[in-house]
């Protein structure tokens, strides 16, 4: 595993790309995964992520991390976010009703628009809560599909400022969901620092809040 961190007059950084699966006559090595630690860096971290023009780039972190906002601010492309999906439910739904009554079609309408998304063969940045270890297991298998990259972009903010960032927008999950985003993003934050990446990830990049940010684009080149 190749840990790297970038330099602190980095304005824009490259991340790897990783060729399609080998032939089966050949036994060229894949490259290694690199993982690249943005944290602790007071501010002084890349502006830019930049991604080849058929990968995939997942975004996880704890509800209420700033993993919406983050994607809002600085995605150039497509980006699928689930709570776009709810955002529209939610206006298009009585007051009255509780979420958790249509949950299942919003999350329905997330995958439709996520299927049709990565069917367009283009870049694509996805809202991941890190529960959901299949939805990375689908990207992976598209990414390399598509002869493209899966990339993981991981929020390392803590619970209470998460929580902070639930009560800030004024929206929620329950004590036992935030449970289990909580186990879930603790384990892949220590694989991850670990140098571990989850199966099909070429790269991770690590940022706290300072670094996500001064973060002002993520893009897809070529």
């Amino acid at each position: 595993m190749n840990r790297t961190t970038a330099y602190a007059t980095t304005s824009g950084l490259a991340l790897p790309g990783q060729p399609g699966a080998p032939a089966p006559e050949t036994c060229a090595e894949l490259p290694a995964p690199v993982v690249r630690d943005l944290r602790d860096r007071e501010g002084r971290s890349p502006h830019a992520l930049l991604f080849g023009p058929r990968d995939l780039v997942v975004i996880t972190g704890l509800p209420g991390s700033g993993k919406s906002t983050l994607m809002e601010r600085t995605v150039r492309g497509r980006r699928i976010d689930s709570q776009d999906a709810r955002d529209r439910w939610e206006r298009r739904m009585p007051r009255f009703l509780p979420y958790a009554l249509y949950r299942p079609l919003v999350r329905l309408a997330h995958y439709a628009g996520l299927r049709k998304a990565l069917r367009s063969g283009e870049g694509v940045v996805v809202h991941d809560c890190g529960t959901q270890s299949w939805v990375r297991a689908w990207l992976a298998r598209e990414a390399r599909r598509r002869e493209g990259t899966l990339h993981l972009l991981l929020l390392d903010v803590g619970a209470d400022e998460a929580l902070a960032g639930q009560r800030e927008r004024g929206r929620g999950v329950s004590r036992y969901a935030f449970l289990r985003h909580r186990t879930a993003n603790a384990r892949l934050l220590r694989a991850v620092t670990e140098g571990s990446l989850p199966a099909g990830c070429t790269s991770a990049v690590l940022l706290d809040r300072a670094a996500a940010d001064t973060l002002h684009r993520i893009a897809f080149t070529g």
